[in-house]
């Protein structure tokens, strides 16, 4: 038994848990199209088990998202960086909202769609959201972004715990850079942020764990939506998975290219060409995190500044998720589409700034936006119940789009470093065209 148990953990995990999609496509297929009641009963007997993956994920989303959003804006050099740091966060922040903006736009133009009978769960059953649940228009949005932070904790409000996480982040940073802190007050300041990291890096450790039950997780929810969908949901998957490709794909090979050719009048293509291996690798790995080492030294060898690169590129992979961006409004508009809830234009507003902030603590993990998909629905107003059918319907296909959205986090990293570099006066000219070829390429 332990044989076996090694033999499967040495399985890549993105592996196992596509087969664990493959395989509850197949089989809810077969029990869609079957007239024994045993398979349908079956759906019924394994759907807790999907719900549990589910609950971890509520569980560790608060976390990961407090203690991220505070060591991130704590780790901010505000005094230091000046104005150079100013133009890095002005753009990783402005092409955050262009691309939630750009990742709406393309939702609305593809208009995902699915029939709510066809997800797993109680959804059908309650089609609408409930009355009072929609934000009460700018008074209630503005009121909703200051609360008492235990109690936004409780009841997972979820704007208000990432402006406090932020403010309390960028109020320690304030006080250490603040000659008038006195030196024990300093002290007890790092203390509390080594502690914050360390609860992160613990909240981390439990990601890796839930992790390990995504590949059954995802079998059971694939397998219930299947066998309750049939083949009808071939064309919503497909659909969606569409949306989300183009999106990012345009984001790198044609929103990008034109900033780089407004911003530093040379060939995009050109630049981009010179930068391709942190994308590559970014793809394959799908952690913007991980590849960092790789994504400095290839902004180095095309002549950037390193004294710029070791600030903008892990501040990048931390706070700047374009990918995220773009991806996760696409959920949003089918979960609109499929319970009949109109999205006004408040509720348009709300939801692009909802995700430019939670993209700030997606921590550059796999499947970091499955972690976020929660606080942006039910932010949006949707019930548990069908933010819960939505995330079932993300998690078989998640690990397809992760890969691109990686890719798009990493371009969007560098090409922000670059235009700041290139207007900073920080690239070397005798670098400024192409290196020469790397080893191993």
């Amino acid at each position: 038994m332990k044989s076996i148990l090694n033999l499967y953990f040495r399985i890549p995990l993105i592996s196992r848990i596509l087969t664990g999609f493959v395989l509850g496509v197949l089989l809810g297929l077969i029990a869609s199209q079957s007239a024994n009641d045993s398979l349908a009963h079956l759906a019924d007997t394994l759907e807790p088990f999907g719900a549990v993956l589910i609950s971890m994920l509520k569980m560790v989303v608060f976390p990961i998202i407090f203690f991220s959003l505070i060591a991130g804006s704590a780790a901010l050099p505000l005094k230091k960086s000046g104005r150079l740091g100013a133009s890095v966060l002005l753009w990783y922040l402005s092409t955050s909202i262009f691309a939630t903006i750009f990742g709406i736009t393309m939702a609305f133009i593809m208009n995902p769609k699915l029939d709510a009978s066809a997800l797993a769960g109680e959804t059908a059953a309650s089609a609408m959201v409930p009355a009072g649940s929609a934000s009460a228009g700018l008074a209630g949005f503005l009121s909703n972004l200051f609360l008492n932070p235990f109690e936004a904790l409780s009841q997972g409000k979820f704007l208000a715990i990432i402006v406090f996480a932020i403010l309390f982040g960028l109020a320690a940073r304030t006080l250490l850079d603040s000659s008038k802190t006195e030196s024990k007050v300093k002290e007890a300041i790092e203390t509390l942020l080594q502690v914050v990291d360390a609860l992160q890096s613990i909240a981390f450790k439990l990601i890796d764990w839930v992790m390990e039950y995504f590949p059954f997780g995802v079998f059971v929810l694939t397998f219930v939506n299947f066998t309750r969908g049939g083949a009808q949901l071939f064309g919503p998957y497909l659909r969606i998975m569409l949306c989300v490709i183009c999106g990012l794909l345009m984001m790198i090979l044609v929103i990008y290219p034109l900033f780089l050719a407004i911003f530093c009048r040379e060939n995009p293509y050109r630049v981009l060409f010179r930068l391709r291996r942190p994308v590559i690798v970014g793809f394959v790995t799908r952690s913007s995190s991980a590849t960092l080492p790789i994504t400095i030294q290839t902004m180095n060898k095309a002549g950037v500044s390193p004294a710029l690169t070791g600030f903008s590129l892990p501040l990048g992979s931390t706070i700047n998720m374009d990918g995220v961006c773009v991806h996760l409004p696409v959920f949003v508009i089918l979960a609109a589409n499929i319970f009949g809830v109109p999205l006004t234009l408040g509720k348009l507003v709300t939801l692009v700034v909802t995700v430019v902030f939670s993209s700030i603590g997606a921590g550059g993990i796999p499947s970091g936006c499955i972690f976020l998909l929660f606080m942006i629905l039910e932010n949006a107003g949707f019930t548990p119940a069908q933010t819960a059918s939505i995330v079932a319907l993300a998690f078989g296909i998640n690990p397809i789009l992760d890969m691109f959205e990686t890719s798009c986090n990493i371009t969007g990293d560098m090409v922000c470093t670059y235009v700041v570099a290139k207007n900073h006066d920080m690239i070397t000219p005798a670098q400024s065209g192409d290196p020469a070829p790397e080893s191993g390429e």
